[in-house]
C-alpha cells in the first residue's frame, strides 16, 4: 500500500512539473484598487488550489481527531464495562496435590519386605 501511496505522489509531481513548464508565462492579476501583481501562471493557479484545498484538508483532520477521541471513549467504557461483569477468580482454593500424603487415597503397601 506504501507503494501505491508513493507512486501516486511521483505521478502527480511529475504532471504538475509539467504543467509549470508548459505554462510558464508572466501575468498580470488585478488586486484591489491600483495594485497589480505580476507572477508566473503556475505559482497563481498553484496558490489558488492551495488556497482552497487547505480549510477542507483542516476540516478533515478535525473530524478524525474527533471520531478518534470517540472512539477510544469507547473502547475504554467498553473495557471498564466488561471487566466489571467478568466474575473474579477464586483464589482461595487450590487443587489437591496427589503427592500430598494426608491426601493420597491409596492403599499403603510396605516399603521393603525383609
Amino acid at each position: 500500500m506504501q507503494f501505491l501511496r508513493t507512486a501516486l505522489w511521483v505521478v502527480l509531481a511529475v504532471a504538475l512539473a509539467l504543467f509549470c513548464k508548459a505554462n510558464w508565462v508572466s501575468v498580470s492579476v488585478k488586486l484591489w484598487g491600483d495594485m497589480v501583481a505580476d507572477t508566473r501562471l503556475p505559482v497563481l493557479v498553484v496558490g489558488a488550489f492551495l488556497l482552497g484545498a487547505v480549510p477542507f484538508w483542516i476540516m478533515a483532520r478535525a473530524t478524525r481527531w474527533r471520531m478518534k477521541r470517540r472512539l477510544d471513549a469507547t473502547e475504554r467504557a467498553l473495557a471498564s464495562a466488561t471487566a466489571a461483569a467478568a466474575p473474579p477468580p477464586q483464589t482461595g482454593m487450590s487443587l489437591p496435590n496427589s503427592t500430598d500424603p494426608l491426601l493420597d487415597k491409596s492403599p499403603l503397601t510396605p516399603a521393603s519386605e525383609a
